[in-house]
This record gives structure tokens, sequence and C-alpha cells, in this order.
């Protein structure tokens, strides 16, 4: 499993999203509500409250009264400071996660096709998943569909999406592609393959290995 270090990185990783996208917000309309701010990021109106007041206290963002007792936000030269070093951030991880995925997915699907395991499942939505499908073309490999246990679409891409293995025929193996959630994707698949055909890229965080047995038939949310 993901080690305290690996953990408190995916924190700041979430907390510096979080930030970058609200000064983001704020620099592109600063007559935005709290309420619009919040929907247009995707998260709780309280969690936007406590960012933009953390964004304030730290200098990046100053609040002015505006008509019909509303307020305004605005970045400060600190906040565009700020912003600008979220975003080279953002960026050079997006392409370091890009580098090593398409490496890592295509060490697992050479492996794959070394095997003969010619039809591979990915198991998760998602950026991961994407990088997968390109690399599958270079090694022979069919990916017969996408597994995910939240999907509600019938396709991913140009490949067949489904909540359960039933859905697939003769799968060789299959390939962890979910970001978010990897031990409870590699936890979903229970019997359906033998472990060894189930390909886990290191990036994920965890090897098969460091799961327990009694875990597999637990609770996987």
């Amino acid at each position: 499993m993901a080690d305290n270090s690996t953990t408190s990185e995916q924190s700041a990783e979430a907390e510096n999203r979080i930030t970058l996208d609200l000064l983001n917000a704020v620099h592109e309309n600063a007559q935005a509500s709290q309420r619009s701010m919040a929907s247009d990021l995707g998260i709780a109106l309280g969690l936007t409250n406590a960012y933009l007041k953390r964004c304030v206290r730290k200098g990046l963002v100053k609040v002015a009264q505006a008509p019909a007792n509303r307020y305004a936000y605005y970045l400060t030269p600190k906040g565009f400071s700020e912003k600008s070093r979220l975003t080279a951030g953002y960026l050079k991880r997006s392409f370091d996660f890009y580098r090593h995925a398409r490496s890592e997915c295509d060490d697992g699907l050479a492996n794959c096709a070394a095997h003969n395991w010619n039809r591979v499942v990915l198991v998760g939505t998602g950026d991961l998943a994407e990088i997968a499908l390109l690399c599958a073309l270079q090694h022979g490999v069919t990916v017969v569909g996408v597994l995910d246990a939240r999907s509600t679409g019938t396709s991913f891409l140009h490949v067949p999406l489904a909540q359960d293995m039933s859905n697939f025929d003769a799968v060789d193996a299959a390939l962890i592609t979910d970001v978010s959630k990897p031990q409870r994707a590699y936890l979903s698949l229970g019997d359906a393959l033998p472990r060894d055909h189930i390909i886990v890229p290191p990036l994920l965080g965890f090897a098969p290995e460091e799961i327990e047995p009694s875990a597999m038939w637990g609770d996987t949310s």
C-alpha cells in the first residue's frame, strides 16, 4: 500500500489543484459568487469558502464590497505569481505522469504479449486507460473492454464499457488503470482471473502482494 509520504504528497497535490482552480476562477470572473465557484469547481460550498478564506489570509486574493450586498474577489500580485507557479507545477506533473504512464503501460502490455495474453481488459476509466489503449496498438494486444463498477455508459472511447467482468468473453489478463481507487479496482476482479494475470502499473503506488488475502472479499469501497 502507499506509505504515509505518498499519502501526504497526494493530499498536497489535491490542495494545490483546488487552489489553482480557485485562483483561475477568481481571475476569470471577479463577480462570481462562492456558490457558482463551487459548482464550477465541483466541490462543496463550504470547502470553497474555506479555500477562499485561506487565499485571503495568504494575501493571494483580496475582497471588495460589491453592489447588492455581494462581494467581489480579485487576485493580488502575489496571487498572480502563485497562480503561475501552480500552473507550471501542474503542467510538469502532467507531463511526468504521461511519460511514466506510457512507459509502464508499454511494459505491462509487452508482458501480456510475451505470455500470449492477447485479450486484455482495462480496469478503470480515465487518462491512464486512454494511454493504455494507445499503447495496446503497438503490442498486438486487443483491449476487449474497460471495466468500471462506477460507470454509467456503455463505451469508453472506442471500446465497450461495463460494470461486471461477465460482460466480457475470453479475457486473458487485466491492466489496472484506475488512478483514484486502484486497490478497489484490483479487488473488484475477485477470482475472475489468476492474480499473476493482473498487471498493476507501479505508478499506482501499491503491489498486489501487499493486500491481505482476507481483504479480497472485504469492503472495497
